[in-house]
C-alpha cells in the first residue's frame, strides 16, 4: 500500500540528528527573530521568514516572536493588532512608548498566525545622531549621513536593543531570551545589545555577503579570487564601508553564525573573516505547494493558460505546431549577469541552430520575468491579445449557428452539406476573422514599453544573437518586464500558476547564495537548471546521486570556462527537447519525490540545531555535544501518490492523452520497485549540521578561468 503523500519526519530518521525534545525546553525560553522583512516584502528574507512561521510557531507556541520596521500600510493589510500576552514585553513596550517611540503589537496574518512586533522607525527619526554617537562608542563604526538605509537599520537596531534591555531586566533569570537577527540590517540590535552585556543568547545568519553581491554585480571574477581581494579597499571604493562594518561586527558578536549553504560559507570565511558554525538551508512550506495526484493534471491546466496567451502574442506567425511546443522561463531580480541571463541568452542561441541542424519539430517559448523600468503595456502584445479574444467570440458564434442547423438537419434524417450549414454571410465573416490575423511585423520580444531600450542588457543581448521571433527561429523570446499577477490584461496568471504550465525553468546564476525559484520548481513537480555556485545547485548536488535523473540539471560554473559552461547548458536544454511527452511526465514524477527534501519540516531542524548551540555558549546551563551528529545509513522517501503504480496508470496522469504515445514509448520500462531503489542509492547522506568548507581551494576553478562569456577558453 502507498505511503500518504503527508510527510513523516520517521522517514528521515537516519539522517536527522536524534535529540531528546528536552534539549531544548522551549516553555522556559523566549525566541525573537528580527529581520527589515518581517511584514515587509522586499526580497527572499521575507520569503524564507513566512514559510518557516508555521513550523516555528508549532515548535515554539506562544513563545515565539518577530520583530522589524512599522509600516502602517503594511500593519492594517498584514496584521491583526492584539495585547501582547505577556506582562514582561506589555512593560518592555510601555517603556519604548512612555520615551516617544512608538511599538506596535499583533499577530501576522499568514500560516500560523506569530506574534510580531514592530518599531516606528521614521517616528524615532530624532534620536539618529544620539544613537549614531552610541554605536561610535561601541565598536568605533560611524555612519554618513548621506545612507538613510543604514540610518534606518541603526534606528530599528537602538530600537531593538532598548526593547531587549527592558525586557530582560524584567524578567530576571527565567525565562532566557534567544534571539535570532538576520542580514545586516538587523545587525545593529545584535551589536548594541552585546555591547550593553544584555543576558540573552545570540544568532546570525547572513543570506548574502553585502561585499560579495555588490563584486559579483560588477562582473569580478569573484570565485577565483576570494582569497586576493583587500576587502576594506573593495568596500570603500563602492561606499559601503560602514555598511561592511556593521555586517561584520554581527559576525563576530553573535554567539552562532549561521549561513544559508556551503557556497555562501566559503564566501563568508573569507569576506567576514568567520567560519559560520551551521549551514541553514532555505526551505519552502510544502503543503502549501503539493497538489497529490493532481499535480500533472494542473500543469496540463496552466498550460492551456500560457498557449492562450502564446496565440494571442503570436498571431500571424503561429507556424508552429503548439502541442509540440515546450516553455522554459527565468524570473527574479533584474540582475543580468548575478541571475546567469546573459550566459542563457547565449545558450538559447545555440540551442536555436541545433533545433534548426537537427531538423527538430519542436519549438522552444522562452519567458524572461524580471521587472524593469516600463511605462505601459506594449500596444502589439494587447493588440494580439484582442485579435484572439475576437476570433474565440467570432468561432464560438459560428459554432453556435452550425449546431443548431446540424441539429435540425439530422432531426429531419438528412446529412447536411457545408454549404447548406454555413451561408455566404459566414464564409465573410471568416474571411475578415482571417484577414484580421495578417501580420506584416514580428510578434514582439517584450510585451511592455522599455524606457531603456537601447542600453538594456536582455534586449541588447537578443540583439546581439539576433533572435528576433522569425517564422524560421525555433527559439522564441517573451520578455515580460513585470511580476506576474492574475489581474494583468496580457497575462493573467499568478506566478505558482504559470510555474506549473511551463515544461523547464532555467536559472544558470553566478551568484546565488541559495535560490528559491528552482526549489519552487522542484516542489511543484517542474525540472529546472541550477548551477553549482547556488546554494540550491550544492544542496542537490550534496544529497542526490545523480540530479538529472530527478530533473535537476546543474551547470558546472565552478570549474569550467564560462564558454564549457554556456555548451553544457545548451546540452541539457537540447537533450530536454528531445525527451518525448511520455519521459516528460515520468520525470515531474521524479522531480516532485524531492519536495520532501526541501520542507521546513526537515530542514528546520537545523535552526533548532543553531538555537541550542547558542543557549550553551551564552548560559552555562544549557550543555550540548560539541560533535557534529554521526553519520547515517540514509533514508528513503515517502512515496508520493503522483508516482504511479505501472506504467499504464501513469499514461493516463495527464488528461490529455494520445495512443500513438504508446506506440514511441513502448520501449520505456517503468517500474515501481526499480524507482524506490533508485531512491533508495541516490539519496546520499552527508547532512552535517557544522559549519562550512574551510578554505579557498574548494572554489577555486583550475586554470583560473573568468566568469564572462568574453574570457575563458572555446567550447
Amino acid at each position: 500500500m502507498p505511503l500518504a503523500r503527508s510527510f513523516s519526519m520517521t522517514s528521515l530518521s537516519g539522517v536527522l540528528p536524534q535529540w531528546d525534545e528536552e534539549d531544548l525546553p522551549v516553555d522556559d525560553l523566549l525566541l525573537f527573530e528580527v529581520a527589515w522583512e518581517v511584514t515587509n516584502k522586499v526580497g527572499g528574507i521575507y520569503t524564507v521568514i513566512q514559510t518557516k512561521a508555521k513550523i516555528t510557531v508549532d515548535e515554539w507556541g506562544e513563545n515565539y516572536f518577530l520583530m522589524g520596521p512599522y509600516y502602517e500600510h503594511n500593519f492594517q493589510t498584514q496584521v491583526e493588532a492584539c495585547e501582547a500576552p505577556l506582562p514582561a514585553i506589555r512593560g518592555a513596550m510601555d517603556a519604548l512608548i512612555s520615551n516617544g517611540c512608538q511599538v506596535f503589537f499583533g499577530r501576522w496574518l499568514i500560516e500560523g498566525s506569530p506574534y510580531v512586533l514592530l518599531f516606528d522607525v521614521g517616528g524615532a527619526s530624532g534620536n539618529l545622531d544620539r544613537w549614531k554617537g552610541d554605536l561610535w562608542d561601541s565598536c568605533n563604526i560611524g555612519l554618513p549621513s548621506h545612507d538613510h538605509e543604514a540610518g534606518d537599520a541603526l534606528i530599528l537596531g537602538s530600537l531593538v536593543a532598548w526593547f531587549f534591555k527592558e525586557l530582560t531586566d524584567r524578567l530576571g533569570d527565567a525565562p532566557n531570551v534567544i534571539a535570532h537577527f538576520h542580514e545586516w540590517q538587523a545587525g545593529a540590535g545584535l551589536i548594541l545589545s552585546r555591547a550593553r552585556k544584555i543576558p540573552m543568547a545570540t544568532v546570525f545568519t547572513t543570506h548574502a555577503t553585502l561585499l560579495g553581491r555588490y563584486l559579483c554585480a560588477g562582473n569580478v571574477d569573484f570565485y577565483n579570487n576570494l582569497g586576493k581581494f583587500d576587502i576594506d579597499r573593495e568596500a570603500g571604493e563602492r561606499q559601503i564601508y560602514h555598511r561592511y562594518c556593521l555586517e561584520r561586527a554581527a559576525v563576530h558578536c553573535a554567539h552562532v553564525f549561521t549561513t544559508v549553504s556551503q557556497i555562501t560559507a566559503v564566501e563568508a570565511q573569507h569576506i567576514l573573516q568567520r567560519k559560520p558554525d551551521v549551514i541553514t538551508p532555505n526551505g519552502l512550506n510544502v503543503k502549501k505547494f503539493s497538489a497529490m495526484h493532481e499535480f500533472q493534471n494542473m500543469h496540463c491546466t496552466s498550460k492551456d493558460r500560457i498557449q492562450e496567451f502564446v496565440r494571442g502574442h503570436f498571431y500571424g506567425h503561429l507556424d508552429f505546431n503548439l502541442e509540440k511546443t515546450l516553455y522554459f522561463f527565468i524570473a527574479g531580480r533584474y540582475e543580468f549577469s548575478n541571475k546567469g541571463a546573459d550566459l542563457f541568452l547565449e545558450a538559447l542561441s545555440r540551442l536555436n541552430y541545433l533545433l534548426k541542424v537537427h531538423k527538430e519539430d519542436v519549438t522552444v517559448v522562452v519567458f524572461f520575468i524580471m521587472p524593469a523600468r516600463t511605462n505601459n503595456f506594449n500596444v502589439e502584445s494587447l493588440k494580439g491579445q484582442a485579435i484572439r479574444k475576437q476570433l474565440w467570440d467570432t468561432a464560438q458564434g459560428m459554432k453556435e449557428k452550425f449546431g443548431k442547423r446540424l441539429y435540425e438537419a439530422l432531426l429531419k434524417g438528412e446529412i447536411p452539406e457545408m454549404n447548406n450549414i454555413l451561408d455566404r454571410d459566414d464564409f465573410s465573416v471568416m474571411k475578415r476573422a482571417i484577414y484580421a490575423t495578417q501580420r506584416h511585423t514580428l510578434p514582439p520580444v517584450t510585451t511592455h514599453n522599455m524606457l531603456d531600450d537601447a542600453t538594456d542588457p536582455i534586449l541588447a543581448n537578443v540583439r546581439r544573437i539576433g533572435l528576433f521571433n522569425g517564422r524560421s527561429d525555433r527559439v522564441k523570446i517573451v520578455f515580460h518586464p513585470e511580476f506576474l499577477s492574475s489581474t494583468s490584461p496580457l497575462l493573467p496568471m499568478d506566478y505558482e500558476e504559470f510555474v506549473r504550465g511551463c515544461n523547464l525553468g532555467v536559472f544558470p546564476s553566478y551568484y546565488e547564495p541559495w535560490g528559491y525559484t528552482p526549489g519552487e520548481c522542484t516542489v511543484m513537480g517542474i525540472p529546472s537548471v541550477t548551477t553549482n555556485l547556488s546554494g540550491f545547485g550544492c544542496f542537490m548536488e550534496e544529497h542526490v546521486s545523480d540530479p538529472a535523473a530527478y530533473g535537476i540539471y546543474v551547470v558546472d560554473r565552478r570549474f569550467r570556462s564560462a564558454h564549457e559552461s554556456c555548451s553544457q547548458l545548451t546540452q541539457f536544454m537540447f537533450g530536454f527537447c528531445q525527451q518525448s511527452r511520455r519521459q516528460r511526465i515520468i520525470q515531474r514524477n521524479r522531480t516532485e519525490r524531492l519536495s520532501d527534501l526541501l520542507d521546513w519540516r526537515f530542514l528546520g531542524r537545523f535552526y533548532v540545531h543553531a538555537r541550542l548551540l547558542a543557549l550553551s555558549r551564552a548560559f552555562p546551563k544549557y550543555e550540548m555535544d560539541p560533535m557534529a551528529p554521526p553519520k547515517a545509513e540514509g533514508f528513503r522517501y515517502p512515496r508520493p501518490y503522483s508516482v504511479p503504480p505501472s506504467p499504464s496508470a501513469s499514461l493516463h496522469s495527464t488528461p490529455h492523452h494520445s495512443d500513438a504515445e504508446d506506440d514511441d514509448d513502448e520501449d520505456e520500462p517503468y517500474d515501481e520497485d526499480e524507482e524506490v531503489e533508485r531512491d533508495r542509492m541516490n539519496i546520499k547522506t552527508p547532512f552535517v549540521l557544522g559549519g562550512g568548507p574551510g578554505g579557498p581551494e574548494e572554489v577555486a576553478a583550475p586554470g583560473g578561468r573568468g566568469r564572462g562569456l568574453d574570457r575563458g577558453g572555446g567550447d
